[in-house]
């Protein structure tokens, strides 16, 4: 800890605002991580035809008003009490602004793919390795470490998706930026970013950790203009001050600082405390993420993984993300919750009209072929009556096989095709069964992207840090812990890493600690030892998983126009 740091600001709290997938968190968190009050406000996303996948930014505005209203009203802290502002929020996630700082329509999040199309025209052409034309990817790789993903997810597609496709957005955007960038706009009035934000819009110099910039060669190859882009500073440092009528919004003072924040992905790590070189963690929440700090930069080609900038100067981080890990569970226990609601023979369920609602289809982006809104999550109670049940199941699940790539998969494989895969399903098989199958087809994946994480790295990462809302489950952490044959630990409130490691950039950017100092400062409630008792059960499944990939894959093709 800095010894030196004010006194003023050592015992004052930041405003950490975790922005993800399902709504917002909003925690009062004191610079040295200590979570004192949370908060959480729901956030829709609304699916299109074509793969999109939006959020309505005016719904986050709202969202991020009750939120700390709430949180201020409970008593515990003043407005004036608040040091710092710090948010952190969806990676690959996009909105276009105009110069006074509106958006031009909801965000493109990192679930649409509608740009696709666009990407792999500009990545495509003779000669092509899995496509990517070879010239074009090496001039990629040299200057970013890695290239688009040919998904469209990337930031990059959604400005292509605007570009091409909806050209009176384009036309009027003054910037378009992530959606951390775009909350700390309206909270600020200024734009600009951090040099591990913009990484999936893949123009930027990665050479030098310390000097990350936009590369005017690949903009223009892109067909980007740069000055539609906002200028990057330090994730560590402070933006500006809240404007006033941001301030009378949140019920905060004006002039509070706001710090410019890292995406999820960092968030998490730094909350995690995996800040030192090879510190690695597991982030099990809608989606999942392998992630380790190194000290070096690197490209692994076949697999998709790049060292990319973190909000730690010199030093770069390496991931491995799967689309879809605790969303595969959400959407079992909306099944259940339907089933409970619509009074299913033998269940006596709680009932909970918000979750009666249709899960997204598997059209050929991944999402229904129909406009809808994925529903609220369900109650925790059906959570809870999930893991009862899969407690009570035999590891190995009876031979059922879960494939959990319901919105395709980015890596170890990028492949927008694939779809959930559920196999093996017999006239015996039981609920706990097929609950297990869906935690430990998880875990499968995770392992496979393990492997690869570990190889690009050169080390065994154990322990492994394990957070976000899938951590909750002692249940599923012992399923990982022994698919991946790997000790995890689990820090205290675990679904508040984002919010933490948001919190600890802002103490950074005060000077009330350093990053180095970050790790003692995380408290530890509970490790996971993988058993030795059931390591060839899980061999077994894991092997029986990478063949359900290798032969699925090239029918998902078919399914889903892509052959």
């Amino acid at each position: 800890m800095n010894p030196s740091a004010p006194h003023e600001t050592r015992d004052k709290l930041i405003l950490a605002v975790d922005h993800g997938t399902s709504g917002m968190k909003l925690a009062l968190v004191t610079v040295h991580g200590r979570v004192k009050e949370i908060r959480f406000e729901p956030v829709r996303t609304t699916f299109l035809p074509g793969g999109g996948a939006e959020q309505d930014t005016e719904h986050w505005w709202a969202a991020l008003r009750r939120g700390t209203q709430a949180l201020l009203s409970k008593g515990h802290c003043r407005g004036a009490d608040v040091a710092a502002v710090a948010v952190t929020s969806m990676f690959s996630s996009t909105v276009a602004a105009d110069r006074d700082g509106r958006a031009l329509g909801n965000c493109l999040t990192w679930m649409d793919s509608r740009g696709g199309p666009h990407v792999r025209r500009l990545m495509g052409g003779f000669p092509e390795v899995k496509g990517y034309n070879v010239p074009k990817a090496a001039r990629w790789i040299r200057v970013t470490g890695g290239g688009p993903s040919l998904s469209g997810k990337d930031d990059i597609g959604h400005l292509l998706y605007w570009k091409h496709e909806m050209p009176e957005v384009y036309g009027k955007a003054a910037w378009f930026l992530t959606s951390k960038d775009y909350l700390n706009l309206r909270l600020t009035g200024e734009a600009a970013t951090s040099q591990d934000s913009m990484m999936l819009f893949w123009v930027c110099d990665t050479r030098d950790p310390y000097d990350v910039r936009y590369d005017p060669g690949l903009a223009e190859a892109a067909g980007i203009d740069l000055s539609r882009l906002p200028p990057m500073q330090r994730s560590a440092q402070v933006l500006g001050g809240l404007t006033g009528n941001a301030a009378s919004h949140l019920g905060l003072r004006k002039g509070t600082p706001v710090v410019i924040g890292s995406p999820d992905h960092q968030g998490a790590a730094i909350g995690a405390g995996s800040v030192l070189d090879f510190d690695g963690h597991l982030y099990l929440g809608t989606s999942s993420w392998v992630q380790c700090t190194v000290p070096f930069r690197r490209t692994d080609v076949l697999h998709s993984i790049a060292s990319i900038p973190t909000a730690i100067p010199g030093r770069y981080t390496c991931a491995n993300e799967q689309d879809m890990a605790g969303g595969c569970l959400e959407a079992v226990a909306r099944l259940v919750a339907h089933a409970s609601s619509e009074g299913a023979p033998g269940d006596s369920g709680t009932g909970n009209a918000r979750c009666v609602a249709r899960i997204p289809g598997c059209g050929r982006a991944g999402v229904s072929g129909r406009t809808g809104q994925r529903p609220l999550a369900p109650p925790a109670e059906v959570y809870s009556r999930l893991e009862r049940l899969v407690a009570a199941t035999e590891p190995g699940s009876g031979g059922v096989l879960f494939g959990p790539w319901l919105n395709g998969e980015r890596t170890p494989v990028d492949d927008p095709s694939l779809r959930g895969a559920l196999v093996n399903f017999g006239a015996g098989t039981t609920p706990g069964q097929l609950v297990r199958a869906v935690m430990e087809g998880v875990a499968y994946n995770t392992r496979w992207s393990l492997t690869h994480v570990e190889k690009f790295v050169g080390n065994r990462l154990e322990p492994l840090s394990i957070v976000g809302g899938g951590a909750r489950s002692d249940t599923w952490c012992q399923i990982l812990a022994d698919v991946l044959e790997r000790r995890l630990v689990r820090p205290v409130m675990p679904t508040q890493a984002n919010a933490r490691g948001a919190a600890f950039i802002a103490a950074v950017a005060l000077g009330a600690v350093a990053f180095q100092d970050i790790p003692a400062l995380i408290e530890h409630e509970r490790g996971f030892e993988p058993a030795a008792a059931n390591r060839a059960t899980y061999e077994h499944g894991y092997q029986a998983f990478r063949r359900l990939h290798e032969h699925t894959s090239p029918l998902f093709r078919w399914l889903n126009g892509e052959a």
